[in-house]
């Protein structure tokens, strides 16, 4: 599993642009599946064929693209200037190093020399506006070689183990490609029953990519994978912590986008207990995935979500627990093999 997230992770799709990733997916999942196909937005279905059908239609989902940003300006000294795609905190972007376009081109992120702030520009925190990438482009006609306005953007990551007995992961884009990889890990198994599969566009821009699959699979029940919240970190306290890794993975209950269906909770709560998996509901109401547009499709769907916490979020050094990430995908398992042996309702 961790072999193939960082794969994934490390691969560029922000919002809109998630042709590279996808491409990666699609390979990985072509030898396995009976149907295949991509939709006018971007999404990517697999339909695998199970051991039987099942009278519930299952959709499972991810999305594959991530916050990044795109170049709207390029100055004649040669720095670019940027907008985020999906939310991402400016204190989290200045000095990150940077990749631009299809040539991934490398540059950093860079603001005004400290030696030239005033007192007041001090106290505040910079925008996004304010900010430029230096990609060594001595002027405009240089970088416009190299680079283009419109270019998507990512942060340049790397895939480190840390923490006791190396349980910990830190790279860019776990959110969702934690996500990705299970389905991925399901579509190379034999399954219990036939499942459709649909890696989505555009959940940070609005769950736009979810909200179009939704509507054509008409699925009587989605199971929405992700990387959600977890805000265990010096002066936050307990009530505020979201979710905390380490302590298992999330079951949805309600979130800013989504109230799921309470016999799916249920059914998730049974299977964790009876499995001794320890589980966790976010304790503040915060976020939201691709359920929100999912269960609002045609006539309504029944939605669960099982999520892997994560740290730091939307940056480009998001942080998982290895535990975390076995535990939600055994969860996911047991999940579609009751569903498949008609104990779930």
């Amino acid at each position: 599993m961790l072999k193939l997230l960082k794969e994934l992770c490390l691969a560029s799709g922000i919002s809109g642009y998630e042709d590279e990733i996808r491409k990666i997916i699609a390979d990985k999942c072509r030898p396995y599946a009976d149907e295949m196909k991509v939709d006018n937005m971007g999404n990517l279905f697999v339909y695998k064929k199970g051991a039987k059908k099942s009278r519930k239609k299952l959709m499972i989902a991810a999305h594959m693209d991530e916050v990044g940003f795109i170049v709207n300006a390029i100055e004649e000294e040669g720095y670019l200037r940027f907008e985020t795609v999906g939310g991402i905190d400016p204190k989290v972007v200045l000095g990150r190093k940077v990749l631009v376009g299809d040539a991934k081109v490398p540059g950093v992120i860079g603001l005004k020399a400290y030696h030239l702030v005033s007192a007041a520009e001090e106290k505040v925190v910079p925008k996004i506006y304010d900010m430029y990438i230096d990609i060594g482009a001595p002027d405009k006609d240089s970088a416009e070689k190299l680079v283009k306005i419109g270019d998507p953007i990512v942060f340049d990551s790397d895939f480190v183990r840390f923490g006791k007995g190396n349980n910990k992961v830190k790279v860019k884009a776990m959110d969702d490609r934690l996500g990705c990889a299970m389905m991925v890990k399901l579509i190379e198994s034999d399954l219990p029953m036939d499942i459709h599969f649909v890696f989505t566009v555009q959940e940070e821009v609005g769950l736009r990519g979810a909200e179009v699959a939704a509507f054509a699979l008409e699925p009587d029940i989605a199971l929405v994978l992700e990387g959600t919240t977890s805000a265990d970190i010096p002066g936050v306290e307990d009530s505020k912590k979201i979710s905390v890794i380490g302590k298992g993975p999330v079951i949805g209950c309600v979130d800013r986008g989504t109230i799921y269906d309470q016999g799916l909770f249920d059914a998730l709560k049974g299977l964790a207990d009876g499995a001794a998996i320890p589980w966790q509901i976010k304790n503040v109401i915060a976020g939201g995935t691709d359920a929100a547009s999912i269960q609002r499709s045609r006539e309504g769907v029944r939605v669960a979500n099982i999520s892997t916490p994560v740290r730091y979020l939307h940056s480009a050094s998001t942080v998982a627990d290895t535990g975390d990430i076995e535990k939600a995908f055994k969860l996911v398992k047991l999940f579609i093999d009751a569903l498949a042996a008609g104990k779930v309702k």
